[in-house]
């Protein structure tokens, strides 16, 4: 696996977190052509290993949600290193979802592998 390094930034509190279970993350390939912002719900393009924004009516692997991301991030003219969430609380009402997509829809692929949606908090 391709060593993607470690990146040292300032977070900025928002509304995606939604618990106090410790949030696991890991570096991932977001695939060019995208501008996407933290909350995006993302499946794995089986034949690549990339990822992309999980839309419900795909056929290459990705239309099953498997990760959020963790920070905004610029793919549009060429594949970027980027990290997602693959565990922890967030709040549903903060996720990007793709076409076809909703909380209702996901919630159940996510919690299998960790990711437990929370109603809207105060």
């Amino acid at each position: 696996m391709e060593n993607l390094g470690l990146i040292s930034e300032t977070f900025n509190y928002d509304s995606l977190i939604a618990g106090h279970q410790i949030l696991i993350s890991s570096g991932i390939i977001l695939e060019q052509g995208q501008n996407l912002t933290r909350g995006a719900v993302l499946g794995k393009i089986a034949a690549t290993g990339k990822y992309i924004l999980s839309v419900a009516a795909a056929s290459d692997g990705s239309e099953v949600p498997l990760a959020v991301l963790a920070k905004d991030t610029d793919a549009t003219l060429e594949d970027q290193k980027t990290v997602v969430y693959e565990a922890g609380e967030l709040n549903e009402n903060a996720l990007i979802l793709g076409a076809g997509h909703t909380p209702d829809s996901i919630r159940f692929a996510l919690r299998d592998l960790g990711i437990y949606l929370k109603k809207s908090i105060a």
